[in-house]
């Protein structure tokens, strides 16, 4: 295996800004509960982009600091967020009408499993101490027009994330079009897996081997 102990790995930071730069303007985009929620405090001000929370909120800005906080205003995660001008509130049954309805551009969803043809598994590990909660991952990976990830290349104990299939169960099949990793950006494409770009002082042939499933390298 590659000691990666001497790269330098993309931050949370570096994977938001990175997703931010695929994302077009006045795109409607929904963030998944975890890393992806941190999309949020990276937002170029001189671009239109509406962020959606599942919970009833579309013109989302950053995290709530300080005398921002207001309780009542709060992301998917319980999070206290900020919101734009022109920014709409609304219940939970129109936030799922709009997912549903095909409204949302792009979803950003966290991932314990992406196969090579696009399944994502992203709410259960089989863990006894962790409570299983799907929430509307089903519903964003199958509403939202695309699918990103952003998610730790390897788990803990050295694993890849990316497999040729899933044993977790399924959230969605072959729903996932990009994936953002601490390591590369990998799109999901009708011939598999196609690394886009990757960390420096990594060779492609390393990424291969880290990521122990087939990829092919986007010509530039």
């Amino acid at each position: 295996m590659i000691n990666l102990s001497n790269l330098q790995k993309r931050s949370t930071a570096d994977i938001a800004k990175r997703i931010v730069q695929d994302i077009p303007d006045g795109a409607h985009v929904n963030l998944g509960i975890g890393q992806p929620m941190t999309i949020s405090n990276y937002l170029p001000p001189d671009r239109e982009i509406l962020l959606h929370s599942e919970n009833g909120l579309l013109g989302m800005g950053p995290l709530a600091k300080g005398d921002q906080i207001d309780e009542e205003i709060v992301n998917a995660g319980k999070q206290p967020v900020t919101m734009l001008p022109g920014a709409s509130i609304f219940s939970h049954a129109d936030s799922f009408a709009m997912i549903r309805g095909g409204h949302i551009d792009i979803c950003v969803l966290g991932a314990f499993q992406v196969s090579v043809n696009g399944d994502i598994a992203n709410w259960r590990t089989g863990d006894p101490n962790a409570i299983p909660a799907v929430g509307g991952a089903m519903d964003l990976a199958l509403g939202a027009k695309k699918l990103f990830v952003m998610m730790e290349h390897l788990t803990k104990s050295g694993e890849s994330k990316l497999v040729a299939q899933c044993t977790y169960p399924l959230t969605a099949l072959a729903a996932v079009d990009c994936i953002y990793t601490d390591l590369a950006t990998i799109a999901v494409t009708q011939d598999g897996l196609e690394a886009i770009d990757w960390i420096e002082g990594l060779s492609f042939a390393d990424l291969c081997e880290i990521s122990g499933v087939p990829m092919t390298e986007r010509k530039k």
